[in-house]
């Protein structure tokens, strides 16, 4: 640990200094990892090659997917490599990376997840003036909104961040480079303008969770007024698992950034970072897509044998070109 830390990079410490255990996580995640990434890729292609899934519903779905897959990438596999190779060093360089894509990703779910509540709202709400609100162009705008919310938000924690002079051994008491964890290693009083950074971007998650909150509660008072009961629970098994995983994903990220800094390590803390780092990506493709039965449908038609066959000869012709 003395080698490590009088380098420039860090050392994080991860689940457990016991070999077995550093296997066990690592195979966990794998199994983990490979779920997320099979999900979330299957949604992409279908909802990119079936030309029946290209509503706004599944276009937010197919960016939703897509920011899932890199988030989840951001610190899954540094974590599986460190396990396996007993080593938890990190770079300055790439824990500035990981701290940068990690925070712009999970800001953009939390913007794309309200544009899709949003979606939802006029869909069930209005449904009359749906194509004119949501319309292509609108979509396209939400979506890169979306994006570049999410880069200013990881550009300014970045560059607060690694901008504090850090005290003592630069170990971090956590499988990815966490910026709550990041900051019990920052001097007295240096972390002042990360935690006012910190204040703005939570206050902006708030934000998004009552509108969400709102949009769920319009749309719940409209179906309750639909007289077909089976209408009604389609409606309220779709919805209510989005609400659960969203506020879920919001309130458990809350809370670990919200806490005050302490120099006392708890276990809880990466169980907190596995409930908004890990769960929700592995989670939303399921929740948000495969229990849908277009999306179901759609899956079928793309991965039948006739199907692929064409889709395989096709891409054939691309790289030949």
């Amino acid at each position: 640990m003395a080698n490590l830390t009088s380098m420039s990079g860090f050392l994080l410490m991860g689940f457990s200094d016991n070999r077995e255990l550093q296997i066990l996580h690592a195979l966990l995640f794998l199994a983990t990892y490979l779920l997320a990434l099979t999900g979330n890729l299957l949604i992409i292609t279908v909802t990119s090659l079936d030309h029946h899934l290209q509503s706004p519903m599944y276009y937010f779905l197919k960016h939703l997917s897509l920011l899932d897959l890199c988030f989840i990438s951001v610190t899954v596999p540094q974590s599986i490599t460190n396990s396996l190779m007993n080593n938890g060093y990190i770079s300055y360089v790439q824990c500035i990376l990981q701290v940068f894509f990690f925070i712009a990703l999970a800001s953009s779910e939390v913007a794309i997840l309200t544009v899709m509540s949003y979606d939802r709202y006029v869909s069930i709400c209005r449904p009359l003036q749906y194509e004119t609100i949501m319309n292509p162009c609108i979509c396209r705008y939400a979506v890169t909104a979306v994006w570049l919310a999410g880069g200013l938000s990881g550009l300014m924690h970045t560059a607060v961040n690694f901008s504090i002079p850090l005290c003592g051994e630069r170990v971090i008491h956590q499988f990815f480079c966490d910026v709550p964890q990041m900051l019990k290693l920052a001097c007295s009083h240096e972390f002042i303008s990360e935690i006012a950074v910190a204040a703005f971007t939570t206050s902006a998650a708030f934000i998004c969770l009552v509108s969400i909150v709102l949009s769920y509660v319009h749309i719940f008072s409209t179906v309750l007024r639909i007289p077909s009961a089976e209408g009604r629970t389609k409606v309220f098994a779709t919805c209510l698992p989005h609400l659960f995983v969203v506020t879920f994903f919001l309130s458990t990220a809350g809370f670990e950034f919200l806490q005050p800094p302490s120099d006392s390590q708890s276990g809880m803390d990466i169980m907190l970072s596995i409930f908004y780092t890990v769960i929700p990506p592995t989670l939303n493709p399921v929740i948000y897509s495969l229990r849908n039965e277009a999306m179901k449908a759609a899956l079928k038609k793309v991965l039948s044998k006739g199907e692929f066959a064409q889709r395989k000869m096709y891409l054939k012709t691309i790289f030949k070109f």
